[in-house]
């Protein structure tokens, strides 16, 4: 019960001190530093943006003597094989004996599972519809960008 309460009046101490005025003061100053210095490189040209990077050629560098562009190919090979291999063993575990206590559950926590992520799923549609409507707004009606590269950026 001593630890307890020393705890507690060491916590209220700290709680104390930090809301004191000396020590909001330097995290302001900081505060104020940092968004200072990020306002004043973000310099705004016309080509600044993620809207308008230039992608390198991924031919160009390589590694390992692999080009960029046919290693991620392979990568990209690697995660076929290995949805392959997902749905093998998937079959497999599928075909085999279960007990009709353990369906039961398994249905359960499948039906629970399901509910939750289509209710995920409705809320995440609207919130990809409000960033929609911002991103048209932004780079439809703003910056004048062509349809189809709206669309792309969508």
């Amino acid at each position: 019960m001593q630890t307890w309460l020393a705890n507690l009046r060491r916590l209220s101490f700290v709680t104390r001190s930090l809301s004191s005025r000396s020590a909001k003061m330097p995290a302001a100053v900081a505060t104020l530093v940092v968004l200072g210095s990020s306002l004043a490189i973000a310099q705004p040209n016309e080509t600044s943006g993620e809207a308008n990077l230039q992608l390198p050629d991924l031919t160009s560098v390589s590694f390992l003597g692999v080009d960029g562009h046919r290693l991620l190919m392979i990568g990209l090979l690697f995660c076929v094989f290995g949805l392959l291999f997902g749905l093998a063993i998937y079959m497999q575990l599928k075909k085999l004996p279960v007990h009709r206590a353990m369906r039961e559950i398994s249905e359960l926590i499948y039906e629970t599972c399901k509910t939750y992520l289509v209710t995920q799923g409705k809320f995440l549609l609207v919130l990809w519809a409000f960033i929609a409507v911002i991103i048209l707004l932004y780079f439809g009606f703003l910056l004048h960008f062509q349809p189809f590269r709206v669309f792309i950026i969508l």
